[in-house]
């Protein structure tokens, strides 16, 4: 695909948590811990007007739910602030320091004073209604691949709740997460194909880890991307979590926006330039009162209504597939489950089918009056989810007449993206009154400067040079964010460096293509199990063991996976006894040269991870010489 061609501009924006000891706007500590009293409050979040008097979009669209909002406080690492019973406390200090330095480190100009805004945000991630956030510098850039990246505002805020589940008419947040510090990188939308927007998204990290002081894991860091092609729009995509994952984002939604722009034409065309008509629909329940549909019956048992709308000229275009799971009725799916959670949704593209007859379709385009040409939507649910759920698909029809409209949407694990809400508007944003502004000088921006931390590729250097590592060894270290944690495991223990680094990167990243558990091997767990071998506890041909059955087992400690897979210190005594007599068992044998092999194989059956096998073949060697000088004499 020629995306220069296309007119392909990526955004991205990187948010990173970072790693303070205490909250952006409170004294709560920013490392989780079980303990503590738990308690739960509910609230109801309402949209609000601007200074100015207007409502966000976005705010309205959440505020349309009326949901019941549960939060989750675990009085460890929650107060008064972000229960928003207590007003915020000043900008913590060590986040302002970090957040400036990673501001300098991209050569941005820093603001004169720090002025901390209110995004209105009601979705129930913050218990406010609004999200702090505060500009800390403008400008700035860095070079990938010998091109020049602008960045254009670095951000400081604080990070949302968790939401722990989501239902019927309510959703739980763990508010735990919420007001840890969160620095945000964007840039410019200069970038032109989905391998230069995770090349840039990676180049952005490399910058914030160089502190220090950014928090790493999972949760930590999330990348959104503001994506258009030529004739298309700006969509936003929130949350895509895994580095890799952004070309696949990008991939897919340059195919679905090219897609939305095939089928607007093909529209104009068989609506000759007329638009839709005003919004309505018939009740079709008594069409399907008997339906054989274990969906529409499962529905329409429990009191719901299905109710019908006619998409004039709109046959064939609603199960079009321009990629697996792109199609314009997944996309009217998608705008009835956010605007009124709605699941039950057919159309006549995909009917007769779902254990819905030709009969019933007959029958149902006979009752909306639509055409060969025409398509028709039902959906099925309580009757004001089902007129509001179709409603939003009647407007989401409008919009496909006219080509892409703009858009936030979320990024799931495959690559694909669903709709989430419309894009904010100006009216998001308005200022803080609560917080004084932090003045910015020259002369603490200076000592800043005379300290600024040295990059990762200076680490790199360092780490190869001083440690004999391959070039693949220390990338995956840095690629994996374990540099760290490598030289503190080195440093500590008589172990070999290429040992420590092959586990931590080669092992635990086949470890997850087995689809183990590997975010459980915590770094105090990995270092656990460094020290257990360098005391001999194993060898290192049973570290594979050890970590696999430590992620199959979360919980528990390095003693008790050591004693499950039957692994503890042996004898060298008798281990160099039991190999002599093997040796003196093969004593016509010696003098050929595959002995030592075969033995070797018995051996390690009974002693792989007990011992070293580098260790047990210079003892079975030395067994053959002995016994070899023997025969001589």
């Amino acid at each position: 695909m020629d995306y220069q061609k296309l007119g392909l501009k990526v955004g991205v924006e990187v948010h990173r948590q970072l790693d303070t000891s205490r909250k952006l706007f409170c004294n709560c500590p920013t490392e989780p811990r079980e303990g503590g009293e738990t308690v739960k409050i509910t609230r109801f979040l309402r949209e609000a007007q601007s200074e100015l008097g207007a409502v966000d979009p976005a705010a309205l669209f959440e505020s349309k739910k009326r949901k019941k909002i549960v939060y989750h406080v675990n009085t460890y690492n929650t107060c008064l602030v972000e229960m928003d019973e207590e007003p915020p406390h000043p900008l913590n200090p060590e986040a302002v320091e970090t957040a400036l330095t990673i501001a300098l480190l991209f050569n941005a100009t820093p603001v004169d004073e720090i002025h901390v805004m209110r995004k209105i945000v009601i979705d129930g991630s913050n218990t406010s209604g609004f999200q702090r956030t505060c500009v800390v510098a403008l400008g700035g850039s860095l070079v990938v691949d010998g091109k020049e990246i602008p960045i254009q505002t670095i951000t400081l805020e604080e990070d949302a709740a968790r939401i722990m589940s989501t239902g019927h008419g309510y959703v739980e947040y763990d508010l735990s997460r919420l007001g840890i510090p969160l620095i945000e990188v964007s840039t410019a939308p200069v970038i032109n194909s989905p391998a230069e927007a995770v090349k840039v998204a990676k180049a952005i990290g490399n910058v914030l880890r160089a502190t220090r002081k950014v928090k790493r894991g999972l949760g930590t860091v999330r990348q959104d991307l503001n994506v258009s092609i030529s004739g298309g729009a700006l969509t936003e995509i929130k949350g895509v979590q895994e580095l890799q994952l952004i070309s696949s984002v990008v991939e897919n939604e340059v195919v679905r926006q090219l897609h939305l722009l095939e089928i607007s034409k093909e529209l104009r065309k068989r609506l000759g330039g007329e638009t839709l008509p005003p919004f309505s629909y018939v009740d079709a329940t008594e069409i399907f009162r008997n339906t054989r549909s274990k969906m529409l019956r499962s529905k329409l048992e429990a009191g719901g209504k299905a109710l019908a709308v006619k998409l004039p000229m709109f046959a064939g275009l609603l199960s079009r597939e321009a990629a697996k799971g792109v199609r314009l009725g997944a996309e009217l799916a998608g705008h009835a489950r956010a605007w009124a959670e709605v699941e039950g949704l057919l159309h006549t593209d995909e009917l007769p089918g779902y254990g819905v007859s030709a009969e019933e379709v007959a029958a149902l385009k006979k009752a909306v009056g639509a055409g060969e040409m025409d398509a028709v939507v039902v959906v099925v649910d309580e009757l004001g989810k089902a007129v509001e759920g179709l409603r939003a698909v009647y407007a989401r029809a409008c919009e496909a007449v006219e080509g892409v409209p703009g858009e936030t949407r979320a990024a799931r694990p495959d690559g694909l993206t669903v709709y989430m809400r419309p894009r904010p508007g100006a009216a998001r944003m308005y200022p803080e009154t609560d917080i004084p502004p932090v003045p910015v000088s020259s002369d603490y921006l200076e000592s800043l400067r005379a300290r600024l931390p040295e990059p990762l590729e200076a680490t790199a250097e360092k780490l190869a040079r001083r440690h004999g590592l391959s070039r693949q060894l220390v990338e995956g270290l840095i690629d994996d964010e374990r540099e760290e944690l490598f030289t503190k495991i080195v440093e500590s223990h008589s172990l070999s460096p290429t040992v420590v680094a092959s586990v931590l990167t080669e092992t635990i990243t086949s470890l997850k293509r087995e689809g183990l558990a590997v975010e459980s091997l915590t770094d105090q767990k990995l270092v656990e199990v460094f020290k257990a071998l360098a005391e001999g506890i194993y060898s290192k041909e049973a570290v594979p063991d050890v970590l696999r059955w430590l992620c199959s087992h979360p919980e528990a400690a390095v003693d008790e996976a050591v004693k499950n897979l039957g692994l503890g210190a042996v004898s060298t005594e008798s281990v160099e006894a039991e190999v002599m007599a093997m040796v003196m068992a093969h004593s016509s044998e010696v003098e050929d040269p595959r002995l030592a092999n075969r033995l070797m194989g018995d051996l390690m059956k009974k002693y792989r991870g007990k011992i070293d096998g580098k260790q047990l073949h210079g003892m079975v060697l030395q067994a053959i010489e002995r016994v070899k000088s023997a025969e001589k004499t």
